[in-house]
């Protein structure tokens, strides 16, 4: 079971894109745990919020030098869903200390990095994954 759930997390992200999103996943968890009744794994709603998070991180224009999503001069996110990451975290955030202790503090190590200037292009991971494949 772990090891399906980590095959699913890490098809397309690896590296520190891939540490952001376990953090936003858990967050996820968190938050239809407790809104939405799910005990295990999440409700429909939610698993496509994770999935849009997960493109997102794939197509960020910062690749591997991504900043945490509240310090990051690019808003990539349509409304509605920034709406709803917004009441995940708020809700989650304090809550995963307590959950998962190493994802938050990694998170909050993370926000006191320096924020990169945006790239010119071509450096997503999505960019990068797709010309490997091409090899």
């Amino acid at each position: 079971m772990v090891l399906q759930r980590q095959q699913q997390l890490d098809e397309i992200l690896s590296g520190e894109l891939l540490k952001e999103f376990k953090t936003v996943h858990a967050m996820i968890e968190i938050y239809c745990g407790k809104h939405h009744g799910v005990l295990h794994g999440l409700c429909e709603e939610c698993t496509e919020l994770s999935q849009y998070a997960k493109t997102k991180l794939d197509r960020c224009v910062f690749g591997q030098n991504k900043p945490t999503c509240n310090r990051c001069p690019v808003h990539c996110y349509r409304p509605e869903p920034k709406e709803n990451m917004r009441a995940v975290m708020r809700f989650s955030g304090p809550r995963m200390l307590f959950k998962h202790p190493l994802l938050a503090i990694r998170h909050l190590r993370h926000e006191k990095k320096e924020v990169p200037e945006v790239p010119k292009k071509n450096v997503s991971n999505r960019h990068l994954r797709k010309s490997s494949d091409k090899l």
